[in-house]
């Protein structure tokens, strides 16, 4: 295979899986959740590990900076390596959750296979809890974290890149449809 059409099914790859046309409904729903937690004033926290930890990153930001919801992410180094050595690994996340999430708050976990334990235990605790959930995953449509969110966005696909740019295209999404454009001053 040749250089050219390597990128030529990599790029077609990468919009199959990300402008899927079953994901709209499923935005349009979660934008709904992201609003009401905008009008109760309460928080969105975001969820992952490795690159998905880089998107919940950015995504708290500019949620919080740009749409108006105030977010939170887990990625401090401090934070997660104390929950880690203390409650373990594939615990941390649950237990950061009682600590920082408010009745009315939503969590938006993401994991590129839907099997991280870590995310799993979170998803189960922020229902049991009664919290709004969202869920991000890909690779087999029958993960486990794809049945655990009010809002389930699924990437078709096994590849890692596919799989986490369409959830950082979506997520960006997400952001522009609460607010309202896709082009605004970033002051």
């Amino acid at each position: 295979m040749g250089k050219d059409s390597f990128i030529g099914g990599y790029f077609k790859h990468f919009g199959q899986v990300a402008f899927d046309p079953a994901i709209e409904p499923m935005l349009l729903k979660a934008a709904g959740l992201l609003k009401e937690v905008q009008r109760a004033g309460r928080k969105v926290i975001f969820v992952g590990n490795g690159a998905s930890a880089t998107i919940a990153s950015h995504c708290a930001l500019d949620f919080t900076k740009q749409a108006g919801i105030r977010s939170i992410c887990f990625n401090d180094a401090a934070l997660l390596t104390a929950y880690g050595n203390d409650y373990g690994y594939e615990w941390w996340v649950e237990q950061a959750l009682k600590h920082y999430a408010d009745p009315g708050d939503l969590v938006v976990l993401l994991s590129s296979s839907g099997k991280s334990k870590n995310i799993l235990h979170a998803a189960h605790y922020a229902r049991k809890r009664r919290l709004k959930v969202i869920t991000l995953s890909g690779f087999a449509s029958d993960n486990p974290l794809r049945a655990l969110g009010h809002v389930n966005l699924w990437a078709d696909s096994r590849a890692y890149n596919a799989v986490e740019t369409a959830h950082m295209l979506w997520l960006v999404a997400l952001c522009d449809l609460v607010i309202g454009t896709r082009e605004y001053s970033v002051r």
